[in-house]
């Protein structure tokens, strides 16, 4: 059975990133997907506004990628290009000044791998090119993990948005440190804070929303679903109402039960 592809409504409060005012709080990446038509597809059921796009994918030298390009610009989204593979400071900036001529967009996603099998973002590196690219003017949206210390390092060194990880990239195992993660929100309560890598269910992103971060950016939890539309207005949904249980400040948690249901002026019956 097809997916009707209808666009996601679950749109809350605007809210502004690098300057730019968004509805969606869900970021989506463009690769992996089965076909072109059901990345579009799962694009409008997702209702997101920003996409991730490698220029690694567009293979530019080469003149290669033109038809994905075209298709990603029919889309009429906010383009967020990445630094996918780079595993140095030097490398990500260059990379990043290419994407900013090609793309026309001074937004850039940076990532600096420092381990290759968890993929694991070199902090340093990320760092000093976070430094680098912030005083050129571009608008910084930086990959790390959930170390407290460097989100303030990042963002004091002029980061748009700090993007820690739920758990490594592709995983899908959803937040493997909510301590951190919470707080994180906590002590950085004016920085943007995207979820970025880890999430595999709809129910991660609402868990992460509900701790208060501003949005999340995912890619393979939707592109490699059994039905990548479906899942992409599923995880609209666990966005919107994670965001939503946020706002409207859930009860606090406590050690013993408590009624829901008032006892008090109830006559209380005993046999004897």
């Amino acid at each position: 059975m097809t997916t009707p592809v209808t666009p996601s409504i679950a749109h809350g409060q605007p809210w502004t990133v690098a300057g730019t005012t968004l509805s969606s709080r869900f970021f989506l990446g463009t690769s992996h997907y089965p076909s072109p038509q059901v990345l579009s597809d799962a694009v409008v059921a997702s209702g997101t506004e920003v996409l991730t796009v490698g220029l690694r994918r567009l293979q530019p030298e080469s003149g290669g990628g033109n038809s994905f390009w075209q298709r990603i610009q029919a889309m009429k989204c906010h383009i967020l290009p990445n630094t996918a593979g780079c595993h140095s400071a030097e490398e990500a900036i260059t990379l990043a000044q290419m994407a900013r001529e090609i793309f026309g967009t001074t937004w850039i996603k940076l990532e600096v791998i420092g381990d290759d099998y968890t993929l694991q973002p070199d902090t340093v590196a990320t760092l000093q090119a976070a430094t680098v690219l912030a005083k050129e003017g571009f608008a910084v949206f930086a990959y790390t993990t959930d170390d407290l210390v460097m989100a303030q390092r990042l963002r004091d060194a002029g980061c748009a948005a700090v993007m820690p990880w739920a758990a490594p990239i592709g995983t899908g195992r959803g937040p493997l440190n909510p301590y951190a993660l919470e707080t994180m929100r906590r002590r950085l309560p004016d920085a943007v804070l995207i979820v970025d890598a880890g999430l595999g269910r709809p129910s991660h992103a609402a868990q992460v929303m509900e701790l208060g971060f501003d949005a999340v950016l995912l890619n393979t939890a939707v592109a490699q679903a059994g039905d990548p539309v479906r899942m992409a207005r599923a995880f609209a949904d666990g966005v919107a109402a994670g965001r939503a249980a946020y706002e409207s400040t859930p009860m606090p948690e406590r050690a013993a039960a408590q009624a829901s249901t008032s006892t008090v002026g109830v006559p209380f019956w005993h046999s004897s």
